[in-house]
């Protein structure tokens, strides 16, 4: 399992003096982005191909507030992916110094094409960074129905 560690910033609370949510996202965002750089896929590989990352949800548990003074370690592990490597899923546990989980978020995404902004599979040296990730217990092989699998759809403002 990948682990990064982290000592909670000021900036990370929130008014009622523990981890804010927004700080929860940044920090699984930059355990994603280390694990990726570690692995020889960092921003210079994803120009290369001319791709990005996008999120389509993430879903978030949270067990134990955290608090300034300890650190917290947030873990990185594979629940998904497609064949082509154009869908992903991750899970992210939060632990305190203790090891106690904190919480746990499940999210979602997919590779886009800067150029064309439409999905885009993943290059093969890539996908094998990806996939040599420590995987969750559950995981499983993406399909495109399974991004759908919420069936959230957007409704628009009539004008």
């Amino acid at each position: 399992m990948y682990l990064k560690e982290f000592e909670l910033r000021w900036s990370d609370i929130d008014a009622n003096r523990h981890l804010a949510n927004s700080a929860y996202i940044n920090y699984m965002s930059h355990t994603r982005l280390s694990f990726m750089l570690e692995n020889g896929f960092g921003q210079a590989k994803m120009a290369e191909y001319n791709i990005g990352a996008v999120v389509f949800y993430e879903h978030m548990f949270y067990f134990k507030e955290a608090f300034p003074g300890k650190p917290i370690r947030v873990s990185l592990q594979l629940k998904g992916l497609s064949e082509d490597g154009k869908y992903f899923s991750f899970e992210h546990n939060f632990y305190d110094h203790k090891g106690r989980n904190l919480g746990r978020c499940e999210m979602m995404g997919g590779w886009i094409d800067l150029t064309k902004r439409t999905l885009s599979t993943l290059p093969q040296e890539l996908y094998k960074s990806i996939n040599n990730l420590d995987k969750t217990d559950d995981f499983y092989v993406i399909t495109k129905e399974h991004t759908r699998r919420h069936g959230v759809v957007p409704i628009n403002l009539e004008e």
